[in-house]
C-alpha cells in the first residue's frame, strides 16, 4: 500500500474537467484571498489544477479522521514528513516551541492554554480571580482542592454531612487527564490517595436530570486570538446523558451513573450510541424550553460562563502568546467545555479540554462535529503559500505577512500607549476609532473576515453589550479597539466593512513598521 505522503503529494488533477482553486475572497481590497474548505463527507477529493506540493497538511498521531476528510476534498495533500507544511492538528506543544512555526504555518493551539487545560492551573487561576472580583462573579466552579499540596485543608473540610446523611460525595481527577481517565467519585477518606498528584473537587448532588438520567453539555469553542480577545461558542455542542441517576451512596461505585463522560459511558451495558440528533445541545435546549425552561436565559448564562472561563487565564496566556508567536497568523484553538446544570439550571463549569475529541463514532458525531471543523478552518483562515505563487502559473494571490506583523510603526506605539492609560471608558470609547492606523485597520479587517464565514458559529466576545468583561482584564489596546468598534458598527455592520474597504483601498493597511530582511522576501503586493 501507498503511503501517505506519495498517494497526495502528485498533482493528479492536472488538466482535469473542473479543476480550480478552492479560493474565498477577503471583503477587503489588496488582501490575499483565503482557502474555502469544504464539508467532509463529500464522495470526491477536490481537484486542484496544479501545485499540490506546495499545499501541504501535517499529519499527527491525534488528526482525527473527520479532520483529514475535510482536508483532502479541500484540496490539501495530507503529509507525514514535511517542513512546508501549512498547518496541522496535533497535541499541545512548549510555550517556546510555537517560535518555530514559519510565518505561513498555523497550529491548533496558542501558547500556554495549558492553564485553561490542567484542572489545578485552572482552579488555581479561579481562585485568583474569586479573590480580586468575589465567588458571585466567578463561583462558578466547584471548589477544588489541589493534592497533596491541600491534603490538610481538605481533611478540614471533609466531614461536613451530606444530603443523605452521610458524607458528602467528591470527584477525584489526576490534573492533566482528558476523556475520563482516573475519574473516581469518593466519599470515604480511606479512599483518596494521599501521596499522588490529583484534583479533589465537590460532587455537584443535586443535577438537573432529564427522565432521571444526569447530563453534561460539551460546549464547543473556538478563540481565534487572545490578543485582541475573540471568542466563538458554536451552538450545537452535544448533551452527553448518564445511565439513570441516584443519589444513595450505595450507588457510588457506579461511574456510569455518575461520571457523563462519552469515554466511560459507552462501556456501560445501558449505553446505545445515539443515531439521531437527539442529544445535540440545540435539540436538548428545544426539549427543555417545551418544558417550560427559559432557555434564552440559560444560553445567556453559558455565553457568561464561557466569556468568564476564557478570561480567568487570560493574563496568563496573553504574555506568552506576546513572547512566542512570531505571527497573528499562526495560532487558533478549539476548546471543548463541558458545563453541568444543577437542579436550579446555574451551570457549573466541570474542566477544559485543550484538545476535545473530534473523533466520530456515531452518525450523531459527524452531524455535529463535520460542519464544525469545516467552519473553524474557515474562520480560522488559511492563506495559500507564498512558494506556491513562485512556482505555479495563474495561482492565486498568497500569503503577505504584512497583513499579520506584529510590528509597529512609532506613531502606533504612541497610541497605544495613550489609550491603554484611561480609567474610564469614556475616555476612549469615541477617540479610539478617530484616527485608525495600518494596525489598526489590519486587526479590524482579519475580525470582519472571519465574522463573515462565522456559519452557525456565534462571537459572544467582543460584541456591543461584552465591555462589563473588561472590568476582570487588565487593560489592553486592541480589547478597547474592539470595544469601541463593536459598539460603533455592530447594528451597522456594512457601514464599518465600507469604512475599512476605503482605507484598504489606499493600502494603509499594507504600511508597517521596520521588516527584517527575513520578512521582506515574503512581501507582495496584491491586487484587489
Amino acid at each position: 500500500m501507498k503511503s501517505v505522503s506519495s498517494l497526495y503529494k502528485l498533482d493528479v488533477y492536472v488538466g482535469s474537467e473542473g479543476a480550480t482553486w478552492p479560493v474565498r475572497s477577503s471583503l477587503f481590497p489588496y488582501v490575499p484571498p483565503y482557502v474555502k474548505f469544504r464539508p467532509h463527507d463529500l464522495e470526491t477529493a477536490y481537484k486542484l489544477p496544479c501545485g499540490r506540493k506546495f499545499f501541504k497538511w501535517k499529519l499527527s498521531t491525534i488528526t482525527p479522521i473527520i479532520v483529514r476528510k475535510t482536508l483532502s476534498n479541500s484540496g490539501f495533500a495530507l503529509v507525514r514528513k514535511s517542513n512546508q507544511w501549512l498547518g496541522t492538528w496535533g497535541k499541545h506543544m512548549k510555550s517556546p516551541m510555537f517560535k518555530t512555526l514559519k510565518e505561513t504555518q498555523k497550529l491548533n493551539h496558542f501558547p500556554g492554554t495549558f492553564q485553561l487545560g490542567r484542572k489545578d492551573r485552572l482552579w488555581r487561576n479561579f481562585q485568583k480571580m474569586i479573590s480580586k472580583y468575589s465567588l458571585k462573579e466567578f463561583g462558578f466552579l466547584p471548589h477544588t482542592y489541589v493534592l497533596p499540596q491541600e491534603l490538610k485543608l481538605l481533611k478540614q473540610n471533609w466531614d461536613f454531612s451530606g444530603p443523605n446523611g452521610g458524607k458528602d460525595m467528591w470527584i477525584i481527577k489526576p490534573p492533566a487527564s482528558a476523556r475520563g481517565v482516573g475519574i473516581k467519585v469518593i466519599n470515604k477518606w480511606c479512599h483518596l490517595p494521599k501521596k499522588t498528584s490529583l484534583v479533589c473537587q465537590k460532587y455537584i448532588n443535586n443535577p438537573y436530570l432529564i427522565n432521571g438520567s444526569k447530563f453534561d453539555l460539551r460546549l464547543y469553542v473556538l478563540v481565534t486570538s487572545f490578543h485582541p480577545l475573540r471568542i466563538y461558542l458554536y451552538p450545537d455542542g452535544l448533551a452527553r446523558f448518564a445511565t439513570k441517576y441516584s443519589d444513595d451512596v450505595k450507588d457510588l461505585k457506579d461511574r456510569y451513573m455518575h461520571l457523563t463522560n462519552y469515554s466511560i459511558n459507552k462501556l456501560s451495558s445501558q449505553y446505545t450510541a445515539n443515531e439521531d440528533a437527539n442529544a445535540t445541545l440545540t435539540k436538548l435546549l428545544e426539549y427543555m424550553h417545551d418544558e417550560g425552561v427559559d432557555t434564552k436565559t440559560l444560553w445567556k448564562h453559558l455565553q457568561q460562563l464561557v466569556i468568564k472561563t476564557i478570561i480567568s487565564s487570560e493574563a496568563l496566556i496573553t504574555p506568552l502568546c506576546e513572547e512566542n508567536m512570531n505571527s497573528y497568523y499562526n495560532c487558533y484553538e478549539l476548546f471543548g467545555i463541558d458545563v453541568l446544570l444543577d437542579e436550579h439550571l446555574k451551570p457549573w463549569l466541570l474542566e477544559v479540554n485543550i484538545s476535545p475529541s473530534l473523533h466520530s463514532a456515531s452518525p450523531l458525531d459527524a452531524h455535529v462535529k463535520g460542519p464544525l471543523v469545516q467552519t473553524l478552518f474557515d474562520i480560522a483562515q488559511f492563506h495559500f503559500p507564498s512558494r506556491l505563487s513562485q512556482n505555479v502559473k495563474n495561482a492565486p494571490e498568497c500569503f503577505d505577512n504584512r497583513i499579520y506583523t506584529r510590528t509597529l510603526t512609532k506613531k502606533e506605539r504612541i497610541k497605544h500607549a495613550n489609550f491603554v492609560q484611561f480609567e474610564d471608558r469614556n475616555d476612549y470609547v469615541y477617540d479610539i476609532l478617530k484616527d485608525l492606523t495600518g494596525d489598526d485597520i489590519r486587526h479590524l479587517l482579519r475580525a470582519e473576515d472571519e465574522y463573515v464565514v462565522k456559519g452557525k458559529f456565534e462571537r459572544i466576545f467582543p460584541t456591543a453589550h461584552t465591555h462589563k468583561y473588561l472590568d476582570f482584564m487588565e487593560p489592553r489596546y486592541y480589547n478597547r479597539l474592539f470595544d469601541a468598534w463593536e459598539s460603533k458598527y455592530a447594528s451597522r455592520r456594512e457601514d464599518g466593512i465600507a469604512l475599512l474597504q476605503t482605507h484598504c483601498a489606499q493600502k494603509v493597511h499594507l504600511k508597517v513598521g521596520q521588516l527584517n530582511s527575513l520578512n521582506k522576501k515574503h512581501i507582495r503586493f496584491q491586487q484587489p
